[in-house]
């Protein structure tokens, strides 16, 4: 139960504030003007409290506040609260994909333009982001011949540099060829400039050089260069109107459209850099918490701007409303750009045409999310209060952990633990076990060796302070074991081990019949046929059975192909790695000829004999006894 803190204690002043349920665990962050006033807001009887906040409120056993200077500290420190806490109760920024980017290496030593994805690397500058992958290949393939900058990967291009030979896109004119020498550095280095600078927005340039160069190519009666130059300006104008015009030339802004119901809010981004739309990016925003139309676009463009974007930040973000604090909120931005940023609600014209569009798209990706969480959102929260009801659970099991082992006749013998929160799959947090103390073939063994390093994993986490803690500190409200009787048997043993049998509910689910059984009970609970807790079920099993396989497969192939390489003389683990990496893998280890060997200038030609000789000598081998 929440107790109120003494009056008095609680400052008048900015700040974070954080409610702990009874395991410490942080399940709400929020930012506040005046700490006192916000948090007396809370208690007061919960009848007149938004539904989702007086959940929050009856689930906290604790609150506790961090004083600071000013509301922009303050609104700081909520977004590394929340970044580091993941509450369950505040608003989540669902982003389901990786979005990819043009992404121009422009720290190698012939810089190469590529799709790129996830984290950004340092010496890469970054284009978009894209909805799809397919329109930057598009696009990349209408500038390439007027850009013949390389795009192979570095295996290929240092493959063809020692062959002496260009590849395909060299003879249809989409390269350049430098691993061959046809272009030398400082051309090459004009050509990545020129296309950086198309990316950027800035395409008169280029249309103007095109133009004169093919004039004069006329005029001097080349007229193959001629056509050339004018099959190029073609692609170059055709990239062009790919990239839809909307504000004035030199013109950066952000256009953010919100679409939301009472539960989940999507959000669309369209990117414009001088005028154009260079990139655009979608998200779905989770309402676990209540908040009013300018909470909710504050933290869209929170979230948005949390770390700095590829292309920067603007002078000006146009959004849907005004966020609360839209001052602080201008302020952090203004911070993080070194410049001011403004909030604006376009009200005519262009713009405001513009931030409908945008809306429109949130909309309509919204529908599309809500005929998948129809049915989605209703069938998990059947299937969990199914699970809880058949299995005599204490609470409807919102973390799931499931065990599994997998190996071949007692070898490469592994184990997999998957997680499932509010019944969908946590893949941040799952986890592989390497056994290590099980000789031969001994299921039981090492069911009972993975389960006593992750609980025992738990108990250390739980003696440490709250903020030092990691995310295996808290226990599941259902821990699974795939198989039967025997496996029920030593998670009962382990738990009972380590003193956490009232703790964590077990059960464990048989392949045949899909029988669960319960500690205590000699007969399995056979839960409907068409039920949704034992759809949840299968799809639990299968995933971690399917995580451990994956794990095994890895192991055992890695131990096979390595072994290829040896004990071969003059060639140790230094040598064997770099060959590997520079052939593009054992494989094409395997299919070099001796001359290409040969060829490596830091391999001696005596180690390239016995590799040639080893690894023809293994398939030769292999071959007979097939």
């Amino acid at each position: 139960m929440l107790a109120r803190p003494p009056a008095g204690t609680i400052p008048d002043a900015p700040g974070s504030y954080q409610f702990k349920d009874a395991h410490g665990r942080v399940i709400y962050v929020g930012k506040a003007k005046s700490l006192r006033s916000r948090l007396s807001s809370y208690f007061q009887d919960p009848r007149n409290l938004p539904p989702r906040t007086a959940a929050m409120v009856a689930a906290a056993e604790a609150v506790e506040w961090i004083q600071v200077d000013n509301e922009v500290e303050a609104l700081l420190l909520e977004y590394s609260l929340i970044k580091q806490h993941r509450p369950r109760f505040n608003i989540r920024l669902i982003d389901d994909k990786s979005y990819p980017f043009l992404a121009v290496t422009v720290a190698d030593e012939w810089p190469r333009p590529t799709v790129m994805r996830g984290a950004r690397r340092k010496g890469v500058r970054y284009f978009g982001p894209y909805a799809h992958a397919y329109a930057i290949r598009e696009t990349l393939d209408l500038l390439l011949r007027t850009f013949p900058v390389r795009t192979c990967s570095d295996n290929k291009f240092q493959r063809h540099e020692k062959l002496g030979k260009p590849c395909l896109l060299f003879h249809i004119e989409k390269c350049a060829g430098p691993c061959v020498g046809e272009v030398d550095h400082a051309t090459y280095d004009g050509l990545v400039d020129e296309l950086l600078r198309f990316l950027e927005g800035d395409t008169d340039g280029v249309v103007r050089r095109l133009e004169d160069e093919m004039r004069e190519a006329a005029g001097a009666l080349e007229f193959e260069r001629a056509a050339r130059l004018r099959d190029r300006l073609t692609s170059v104008r055709r990239a062009i109107e790919r990239q839809l015009v909307v504000a004035e030339r030199d013109e950066d802004l952000d256009v953010v459209g919100i679409a939301e119901d009472e539960l989940e809010a999507a959000v669309q981004v369209f990117f414009v850099r001088r005028g154009r739309v260079v990139g655009r990016k979608g998200f779905v925003v989770d309402k676990v918490e209540d908040v009013s139309r300018g909470e909710l676009v504050g933290r869209v463009v929170g979230g948005l701007y949390e770390e700095n974007p590829p292309l920067g930040l603007p002078k000006q973000v146009l959004v849907p409303a005004r966020p609360d604090d839209a001052d602080v909120y201008e302020d952090w931005l203004a911070e993080r750009r070194g410049s001011r940023v403004v909030l604006r609600v376009p009200q005519r014209g262009d713009k405001r045409a513009l931030a409908e569009t945008v809306t429109r798209n949130a909309g309509e990706e919204l529908t599309r999310h809500r005929l998948k969480r129809a049915t989605d959102h209703n069938s998990r929260a059947r299937a969990l209060n199914e699970l809880q009801e058949h299995l005599g659970l204490p609470e409807a099991p919102l973390r799931i952990e499931c065990y599994d082992m997998s190996h071949l006749q007692g070898s490469d013998y592994v184990g997999s633990m998957v997680v499932v929160e509010d019944a969908l799959p946590k893949k941040s947090d799952y986890r592989r076990f390497r056994i290590k103390g099980v000789p031969g073939n001994d299921d039981f063994a090492a069911m009972e060796e993975v389960l006593t390093r992750r609980l025992t994993a738990y108990l250390a986490e739980r003696r440490r302070p709250v903020s030092e803690r990691g995310r295996f500190a808290y226990p599941p409200q259902l821990l699974l074991v795939d198989g039967g009787k025997g496996q029920l048997g030593v998670a009962v043993r382990v738990l009972d081990e380590l003193g956490l049998t009232g703790e964590i509910p077990v059960a464990s689910l048989a392949k045949r019949f899909e029988e669960v059984y319960r500690p205590g009970d000699p007969e399995p609970v056979r839960l409907p046929r068409q039920s949704e807790a034992l759809y949840l079920l299968q799809r639990i099993r299968d995933e971690s059975h399917r995580f451990a396989i994956t794990y095994h497969r890895q192991l055992r192939g890695k131990r096979m192909t390595v072994s290829k390489l040896d004990g071969i003389s003059g060639l140790g683990p230094a040598r064997k790695k770099r060959l590997v990496a520079e052939l593009g893998g054992v494989r094409a280890v395997e299919r070099a000829s001796l001359d290409e060997l040969r060829a490596l200038p830091w391999l001696p030609d005596k180690v390239a004999e016995a590799v040639h000789e080893s690894v023809h000598r293994a398939s030769g081998a292999g071959a007979s006894t097939r």
